[in-house]
């Protein structure tokens, strides 16, 4: 474990920010882990810095935590500031930090663009932060722009955005109608995988995906 001094300081503790850099996996997340178990807001900035760069999905999402520690009038400005990053990382994990604060003054910024990013991952984390921040009244428009992108992607793309509309719950109805009725066989058998996770997202779940992956008909033959 990386030590803090926890004595007053005027800056924050190098020792933590040389080790966000380091060769060495282990040795970011515990540093990730130092900032997050003794918050400082000046950690802010480094921290986010890391998110867009870091290769590690724990070290990742050990600094969203660490985020999310800290006060969201601090963090959530410099958050939304990255999701013009030029960087598909930095986009993707400032969306997947603001979902886990939940500001939900955040909403404005999950934009159209994000949600149709051209970047599967930055998509997908669109698409959970905004079904985390959506106000009520924004719900049925956030159904028609998630619905639009019925048959995108692979299987997992295909599963993130179901469970996404799913999220939304009775409010996607029309627009799973709408995607029944698509002469696009692809955009057909989502709508079908999402309405049956929509009616029982238990035990439909694995069915969804064998019929995302064959199409409706060759699932109904299998």
């Amino acid at each position: 474990m990386i030590p803090i001094n926890t004595t007053q300081r005027t800056s924050p503790d190098l020792r933590v920010l040389d080790a966000l850099s380091s060769e060495s996996s282990s040795t970011r997340l515990q540093a990730a882990l130092a900032a997050g178990t003794h918050p400082d807001v000046r950690f802010v900035g480094p921290l986010v810095a890391r998110c867009a760069i870091e290769p590690d999905f724990y070290v990742r999402d050990m600094l969203t935590w660490a985020l999310t520690r800290l006060p969201a009038e601090d963090t959530v400005p410099v958050l939304l500031k990255e999701l013009g990053s030029e960087v598909a990382q930095a986009r993707s994990q400032a969306l997947h930090t603001l979902s886990k604060i939940g500001d939900r003054a955040a909403w404005p910024a999950i934009t159209r663009s994000l949600l149709h990013d051209a970047d599967d991952e930055v998509a997908r984390s669109a698409w959970r932060a905004a079904v985390v921040l959506v106000p009520d009244g924004e719900r049925t428009r956030l159904a028609r722009d998630l619905a639009d992108q019925f048959g995108r992607g692979d299987r997992t793309v295909r599963l993130s955005l179901s469970r996404a509309l799913v999220a939304l719950g009775a409010v996607i109805e029309p627009v799973l109608r709408k995607g029944l009725a698509s002469a696009d066989p692809e955009v057909c058998a989502h709508a079908r995988a999402t309405e049956r996770l929509l009616r029982d997202p238990d035990a439909g779940f694995d069915e969804s995906k064998r019929i995302v992956a064959l199409g409706p008909e060759r699932a109904e033959g299998a």
